[in-house]
């Protein structure tokens, strides 16, 4: 499935690439209906989104 470069998941530290499957994977245990969300791309707001940047405390700090 495609998916937006602009999407959450993109940055999100739960969003990681599974090298036996070879794509992308969230982490997170999903029920049904946010596996839907995160299929059909429509979790612009998650709430399991964790920042994968590992600079976002040193450029708050500065």
């Amino acid at each position: 499935m495609r998916r937006s470069k602009d999407m959450i998941c993109d940055t999100c530290a739960n969003y990681t690439y599974d090298e036996d499957y070879e794509y992308y994977v969230c982490e997170v245990d999903l029920d049904e209906d946010e596996m839907m969300r995160f299929l059909s791309g429509n979790n612009q707001e998650c709430p399991y989104y964790q920042s994968g940047d590992e600079y976002l405390v040193v450029r708050h700090q500065m």
